[in-house]
């Protein structure tokens, strides 16, 4: 076996990260006061279309972000998925209607159906095939400070300043990390390389899903029903738990820093150890995490919660993003990635839906939330439990892909 390189992240890669960091805090900024804010303008009972809607756009979009992403490139899906960040800022405080709010909630889910999808796919051409659970774990670190500390930003500058400012600020984040991507280089051979045209927009159903990617998708279904619950229930639970003003964001921060406490461990560790285990360690976590949501009866419980929930989904997110590429072939590996954010779309958008239908403004109904989402992940455990696992990964002399000693497969 070749010795690792000396210098395993490039300048492109460490860009990327600040890109990804900027891109996830500029949305983030905005989810602690959006509920409030659809109350306010009449539109309480609509709370679960906020994330809702955001989700069902990107999921609709993912399959088009990863044609596109391997035929047009990484960079220009990345920077369209940006620019929409950027232009739906400046439109939230002209929605004064319900309704106008909801359609621009429609629009700025467009947004993750691009970037993600092209910044794993930038990612995983760039970064030695050794190192790619590690890498993803470095990934998924700057993304996450993005979501820690965009909830608590978002919270202070409507308190301080006014909403308003804080719509305009996520906006502008979005434009700088949209000129940081302009510093980077293309990273889709130019042989595949095609000028963007309408035709390109038409999709065959097997462009759609990538079969190769199954398993990993179900899982992220089923482990991101909870996050979609979580985004709509709990600005209102933490309100209900006497956290207000800038201390509604905290059951994101404490979540988040967990999260960030564990990933670069969990990158390595699915190197070492193989996917399929450290998921079954993750979702059993997460489970536990949900277990606490349920009865949670304080504050103290309800921020214990958040630790353990964002431990696992430290452990789960990036060895996912790492597993669906293992999976993935070269030339598909956008639409690989695409197929595992629409499963991912799918989990949040019907835990909001649900989580909101459920929970209906009335807080005796918050533990049967956060059960359903339980159930889920419980379904993950089992079926990640009929997967056969072979341990350590290992690379296949002369191509890129990586496999198992002895396939992964269910069984």
């Amino acid at each position: 076996m070749a010795p690792p390189a000396s210098r395993p992240y490039s300048t492109g890669f460490w860009l990327m990260c600040l890109s990804s960091f900027l891109f996830f805090l500029s949305f983030n900024l905005l989810l602690p006061e959006l509920p409030d804010h659809l109350s306010q303008m009449g539109g309480g009972e609509y709370k679960g279309y906020i994330i809702a809607l955001f989700t069902l756009t990107a999921a609709i979009s993912r399959p088009y972000s990863g044609k596109l992403a391997d035929t047009v490139g990484r960079i220009p899906v990345m920077v369209l998925g940006s620019l929409v960040c950027f232009v739906c800022g400046f439109f939230y405080p002209w929605a004064i209607t319900v309704t106008g709010f909801l359609t621009l909630r429609l629009v700025h889910g467009f947004s993750t159906g691009f970037k993600p999808t092209g910044t794993a796919a930038f990612i995983a051409d760039i970064v030695p095939v050794e190192r790619r659970g590690e890498a993803m774990g470095l990934l998924g670190v700057t993304g996450a400070l993005g979501m820690a500390f965009g909830p608590a930003m978002g919270s202070w500058l409507a308190e301080t300043f006014s909403l308003n400012t804080m719509f305009y600020i996520s906006s502008g984040v979005a434009l700088v990390s949209v000129l940081v991507q302009g510093t980077l280089t293309e990273t889709l051979p130019q042989a595949q390389r095609k000028r963007f045209s309408l035709a390109l927009l038409r999709l065959k159903w097997s462009e759609v899903l990538e079969p190769l990617v199954l398993a990993p998708a179900v899982v992220t279904l089923l482990c991101l029903v909870p996050y979609g619950a979580v985004l709509t229930v709990v600005p209102d639970q933490s309100r209900l738990l006497g956290l207000e003003g800038p201390t509604k964001g905290l059951f994101y921060v404490f979540f988040t820093v967990a999260s960030l406490a564990v990933r670069l461990v969990a990158g390595k560790a699915s190197d070492t150890h193989g996917r399929v285990p450290v998921l079954r360690v993750s979702a059993g976590i997460l489970a536990l995490g949900l277990a606490l949501l349920v009865v949670a009866p304080s504050v103290g419980w309800f921020l214990l919660a958040a630790v353990v929930m964002g431990v696992g989904t430290g452990l789960n997110s990036p060895t996912l993003y790492a597993w669906t590429i293992d999976l993935s072939h070269p030339e598909r590996r956008g639409r690989a990635v695409a197929t595992m954010y629409i499963a991912l779309e799918i989990g949040i958008g019907v835990g909001a839906l649900l989580a909101g239908w459920i929970f209906s403004n009335q807080a005796s109904r918050l533990p049967y939330v956060h059960a359903l989402s339980l159930g889920c992940v419980l379904l993950a455990v089992a079926y990640l439990y009929r997967i056969k696992s072979a341990g350590p990964m290992a690379r296949v002399t002369g191509t890129e892909r990586t496999v198992m000693p002895a396939a992964e497969e269910v069984v």
